[in-house]
This record gives C-alpha cells, sequence and structure tokens, in this order.
C-alpha cells in the first residue's frame, strides 16, 4: 500500500480533513438555528434542573463533575442509594446536589417538572421514562449500549409527537466510534465501507450490568445488513488483524454485536459497516477467540456459569486501562478508490464515555434543537466533540491507495 498522507501523533484534524466536509443533500443539521421548528434553550424557560441517572457511579460521577463545574447547583447526582448521592455531592463543594430517585417509580415523573435535562447513565428495562421526558420538554441523553433499547426510544421520536430532543448513542461505543465513521464520510466522496475496530484495556474495573452486557454478547451471535443483504454472523468470530494506534501494534480483533455497526448505515447511509473488538491483551482475546469456536462460551448461558463468570470478571483486573477506536473505510475521493484511517486513544473508558455524555448535555442544555430522538453523529461534528474531550485524548488520521 502507498501512503498518501500521515498525520503527527499529537495533531488533531488536518487541513484536507477540515476543507473536505461533505454534505449530503437533504440533511439538515437539527442544531441550526436557521431551520423549522427552532426554539430557546429550555433552561432559560423556567427548568433549570439538570438531573444525573447513575450519577454517583463510574460515568456518572464523570457526567456530574463535568457539568457541575460549567452549572454549579443545577446539577443532581440521582439514584435510588440516597447515601452515595449524599456522599458523592458532599465531596463536590456544591456544584453537585443529592437526589434520590428510581426511574421505575411512577412517582419520579414528578421531578421532571423542573427538569431541563437528563443524562441517563444505567440500563432500562422499558421506554416509560423516555417516553415521560418527551412529552414534559426534558431533554435526554443516554449512553446506553443495548441496540434493542436504541431501537425502542429511536421509535418514540416517530410516535409520540416528542416536546424535547433526545440523544442516543452518547458514549465510546457506539457514541466516537458514530463520528469516526462520520468523519469518514466528511473526507471522503463515497464512502463503500467502513471497518470499526475497538481495544479496551482490562485493567479499568466496570460495574456489574457493564460486565453483564459484555458476557451476554459474548454468547450470542447477531445478524448484520453487508451491502444491503442480512448476515449471521458469529460472535467473537471471524477475526481481523488491524493496526492499532500509539504503539499498540497490529492485533487481532473479533466480531461484536456493538450498536454502531447497525446504527450507521441509516443515520450516515454507508452501505456496510462491522465492528470487530479485542483486549490490551492478546493472549485473553485469542483464548475467548478460541473459547468461542469450541463452543465453551455457549455454556455461560447457564445462570449458575453465568454469574460465576460475571463474578470472577468483575473483581479481576488484567492489563491496563487504554482504549483505542479505529476506523478504516474505503470510498473514492478525487476519482481515486482510497482507504481512509481515523482514530482515537486514550486511557479510562469511563471516562472519555463520561465526557462524551456531558459534552452532547451541555450542548442540548445551552443550545436550541427541534424535538425528536437522535443518534450522537445525527447532531454533532466529529472535529468539535474529539476537540472538546481534553489533551488525554488523541486523534490520529492517514490516507493509503486502496
Amino acid at each position: 500500500m502507498k501512503e498518501l498522507i500521515q498525520m503527527s501523533p499529537g495533531s488533531r484534524f488536518s487541513q484536507l480533513s477540515e476543507m473536505r466536509q461533505t454534505v449530503r443533500i437533504g440533511r439538515m443539521n437539527p442544531l441550526d438555528p436557521k431551520i423549522p421548528g427552532h426554539q430557546e434553550p429550555m433552561g432559560l424557560s423556567g427548568k433549570e434542573d439538570i438531573l444525573v441517572v447513575g450519577g454517583y457511579g463510574q460515568v456518572g460521577q464523570v457526567v456530574c463533575r463535568t457539568l457541575g463545574e460549567q452549572f454549579p447547583g443545577r446539577v443532581y447526582a440521582a439514584g435510588r442509594d440516597e447515601r452515595k448521592a449524599g456522599e458523592f455531592a458532599a465531596a463536590s463543594e456544591g456544584t453537585v446536589k443529592p437526589l434520590r430517585m428510581d426511574v421505575r417509580d411512577s412517582g419520579s415523573a414528578t421531578l421532571l417538572e423542573q427538569a431541563a435535562l437528563v443524562v441517563m447513565c444505567v440500563d432500562q428495562e422499558n421506554t416509560r421514562f423516555v417516553e415521560q421526558c418527551l412529552a414534559k420538554h426534558t431533554h435526554y441523553i443516554d449512553i446506553t449500549a443495548s441496540y434493542d433499547f436504541l431501537c425502542k426510544v429511536r421509535e418514540l421520536g416517530a410516535r409520540e409527537n416528542p416536546k424535547s430532543t433526545a440523544v442516543v448513542s452518547a458514549g465510546l461505543a457506539p457514541g466516537l466510534t458514530n463520528l469516526l465513521a462520520k468523519q469518514c464520510t466528511r473526507v471522503l466522496e463515497e464512502v463503500h465501507s467502513v471497518e470499526l475496530y475497538l481495544l479496551l484495556g482490562l485493567g479499568e474495573h466496570h460495574g456489574r450490568a457493564a460486565v453483564e452486557w459484555m458476557v451476554d454478547r459474548l454468547v450470542d451471535d447477531f445478524s448484520l445488513t453487508v451491502q444491503g443483504a442480512r448476515h449471521r454472523v458469529p460472535s467473537f468470530g471471524e477475526g481481523k488483524a488491524a493496526d492499532f494506534p500509539g504503539g499498540l501494534g497490529r492485533r487481532w480483533a473479533y466480531r461484536f454485536d456493538f450498536p454502531d455497526q447497525h446504527v450507521l448505515p441509516g443515520t450516515l447511509g454507508i452501505p456496510s459497516v462491522s465492528t470487530r473488538l479485542c483486549f490490551d491483551s492478546a493472549a485473553v482475546t485469542r483464548l475467548l477467540a478460541l473459547a468461542k469456536k469450541a463452543g465453551l462460551l455457549g455454556l455461560l448461558r447457564h445462570p449458575a456459569l453465568r454469574r460465576t463468570a460475571v463474578s470472577a470478571l468483575g473483581k479481576v483486573q488484567w492489563g491496563s486501562e487504554v482504549y483505542a477506536a479505529l476506523a478504516i473505510a474505503e470510498g473514492r475521493l478525487g476519482g481515486r478508490m482510497v482507504r481512509y484511517r481515523c482514530s482515537v486513544r486514550g486511557a479510562k473508558e469511563h471516562l472519555v464515555t463520561g465526557r462524551v455524555a456531558a459534552y452532547a448535555a451541555k450542548q442540548i442544555y445551552t443550545g436550541a434543537c427541534r424535538p425528536g430522538v437522535y443518534h450522537l453523529e445525527e447532531l454533532f461534528e466529529p472535529p468539535e466533540v474529539i476537540g472538546s474531550l481534553g489533551e488525554g485524548v488523541v486523534f490520529e488520521e492517514a490516507f493509503e491507495e486502496a
């Protein structure tokens, strides 16, 4: 392969990326004040509270601290554990307040009367609370990686005549991976396919719900649209090697059921999108792939074995806290077929997830937008979001002849 452009590790977005901003005809930016339905920021109409549900959890704390610095006294760390909420709020020196709240309780709707925005950092069993937000002029941000739930929330935008704005896919994957795919469409004139790769460090502690989500998706295969046709693919199968940035080197990654690959063909019009996962420990990655191929991971469907695996994975920490997200697109630029790569890397997955959610929350809280339900890439541009994440987050890009 002949390399055309290689950006230095510390650089952000190249001049070519800034100049080559392909706009798809017929797509309106919901944040554009010139579009029909433009309305004043809800924070200026009497509702000022920001409720971060799960605000004392790993990601929730990042969201609370970030928004608390910008809107002190308006941010509430909400959740069922009043003690944890109080302890976290006390450590914030008044920028964050505690709030006991259970979204499963029908009485939680009364708390939305003064809430301009809800940031949801816990998984939900149904969309009832989201529906209440959309009906009560309360904006809504969600970091969930459950594709089934995202589909249900998305349907609300067309069915419920929402009074406010909901943003989903507001984390790392989905979230930053969606934005990397969008960056590919900004740079290339045509995008024929995008391969997404995610590397996660096993040294970072994750909550039980996150571990359960990961274990369940190691077990279950899934369907994927490839060039317009549906295909059944094996979870943690069909490995592919990719060169990760920042000295992480060449790694084998395997198919994994992240929502981004299901969403992006619709939101960005990319015919084929796939997402693969690996860990910073190549040995652990390979061991899981072999266990999947041998059918051993299927044993995790047994409730007792599943509980044991979740408990063990939640306690044992291997490796580092690094993460990296990589997008490799094939398409056309200047009459030639090219391969474009862009990536984001840093440390602490929960930190970048919280910062992405906080960015979306701030923009929705202080800006004006049309009501509806959107994925992150439908509202925001990659340079603005990635550029807001701090010096610890490094963006890189390169071109090759295909």
